[in-house]
């Protein structure tokens, strides 16, 4: 049953609504003036507030603030003479969910409390579901190369500076740069993400900047680009090292004056967000060899943070290992599986080339796949064989270096392409190329022919 403070010096009115809302079975509260208003609120918990304006000692706008200040969470709605609309106005601006006008109309006094109700419940359904994502989203480890990046993400997140996020892939830099908006000012406005080694060269500029309509073939409506979409919060430039050198130019721009231009459009639209951007690669290396431009890499590289590969902190793996199991079982409702000390020694001792994203899998794997409520070392050396065989049947066929790397190469975007059921795009995406590179990897290995065969 929701239950509803009514706060009125008028008992005419209190007895009205008395009438109304329980009527409709809503458990209601009464309070003649703000103190006591503020003194049951302290003691119970409300669904929804009724609070008139007018009334002696301390008034509605008052009781209103003290409220916003101290329980923003529950929805307030003003009850209003015909002398005091404007205050109630006033107080909608200030955080009142709406307002209602004396005499009261039981039919809207009962469709905006419903509608208030509802509202609460959904920002209280929103902010669970948020909170769920984000504990999955948390950086687990207690390494002291871990704390050190849980240190750096403390002192820089409340700031706007940019920070650029380098690791190998897998390591965990997308979670780095979520820690770092969540926790800024700008948390309650959305983080964009662009990948952009996913993105064609030809539409990077477009999805960053948008378009203008007619600005190109097939630009049949204006499209806001990714920069206006984060307007006050924050754009995450993963794989930055992949972007074309045009759009490095605009980006630059964009960051030097707070400004961008749509594709086919003449005027420059301000954009008040934060960058943060990642990487995979050696951006001094790129800069060497006419890839990336100097003068956005130190743009970017304001505040850098280094992710560390698995294996220069294989402690972590034993919490990293037990928390994935603990998730997995929950969000399936597998019953609880434990991981023996002697496989959770077995999983240190791995390389792990394709880090946490690695670890991850194997444990879903070993979560699902493995009989009973005990994961023992045979269950890993049963669920990562068939991996370790293809790998080493690679090594020990292979002559020369330059043969190995095609090789593996070749099997790795053929397995890609197989769990992506021949998605081009996808596949192009989750591997972090461009569509068209990964076109000319399927021409060079011969593995579009067979996925036509497979076809057919």
């Amino acid at each position: 049953m929701n239950s509803i403070l009514v706060v009125d010096d008028e008992k005419s009115v209190r007895d009205s609504l008395k009438m109304i809302l329980e009527y409709e079975h809503y458990d209601v509260v009464f309070a003649e003036n703000g103190v006591k208003a503020l003194a049951n609120v302290e003691k119970n918990s409300f669904d929804v507030i009724l609070l008139d304006i007018k009334m002696p000692g301390m008034d509605g706008m008052e009781v209103l603030h003290r409220l916003k200040d101290t329980h923003p969470e529950i929805p307030v709605i003003i009850i209003s003479g015909h002398g005091t609309i404007e205050n109630a106005v006033e107080a909608t601006k200030l955080g009142a969910y709406d307002f209602l006008s004396k005499p009261l109309d039981r039919d809207k006094v009962l469709v905006t409390v419903r509608n208030a109700i509802e509202q609460r419940n959904l920002r209280i359904r929103y902010q669970q579901m948020r909170e769920q994502i984000e504990g999955r989203q948390v950086i687990l480890g207690g390494s002291p190369k871990v704390k050190e990046i849980l240190r750096i993400i403390e002192r820089v997140a409340p700031t706007d500076a940019r920070v650029l996020i380098s690791g190998e892939n897998g390591t965990g830099k997308e979670l780095v740069a979520k820690a770092l908006h969540r926790s800024s000012r700008r948390s309650d406005m959305p983080m964009i993400d662009v990948n952009c080694a996913a993105i064609p060269s030809e539409l990077i500029e477009s999805e960053l900047f948008g378009h203008e309509k007619g600005a190109f073939t097939g630009a049949t409506a204006r499209r806001v680009g990714k920069f206006e979409q984060a307007i006050g919060g924050t754009v995450f430039l993963d794989e930055v090292g992949d972007m074309s050198l045009p759009a490095q130019a605009k980006v630059l721009r964009a960051l030097e004056e707070g400004k961008i231009d749509r594709v086919g459009g003449t005027r420059q639209i301000p954009v008040d967000v934060r960058v943060i951007a990642a990487t995979n690669k050696n951006l001094p290396d790129e800069i060497k060899k006419g890839n990336f431009r100097e003068d956005l890499y130190h743009r970017l590289n304001v505040i850098p943070i280094h992710v560390p590969p698995l294996r220069e902190r294989r402690d972590d793996i034993l919490i990293l290992a037990n928390s994935f199991a603990e998730e997995i079982c929950n969000r399936d409702g597998i019953g609880r599986k434990t991981i023996t000390d002697r496989a959770l020694q077995i999983l240190k001792s791995m390389d792990w080339p394709g880090n946490v994203r690695e670890l991850r899998n194997i444990v879903e794997r070993l979560v699902i796949m493995t009989v009973g409520t005990v994961i023992e070392v045979e269950d890993i050396e049963l669920q990562t064989t068939p991996i370790k065989s293809e790998f080493e049947d690679i090594l020990n066929t292979t002559v020369t270096f330059q043969e190995f790397k095609e090789n593996a190469e070749r099997a790795f975007i053929s397995k890609q392409l197989e769990n992506h059921g021949w998605n081009i795009s996808k596949t192009a995406e989750r591997l972090g190329i461009q569509r068209s590179h990964l076109y000319n990897k399927m021409k060079r290995y011969r593995l579009e022919r067979k996925e036509r065969e497979s076809k057919g």
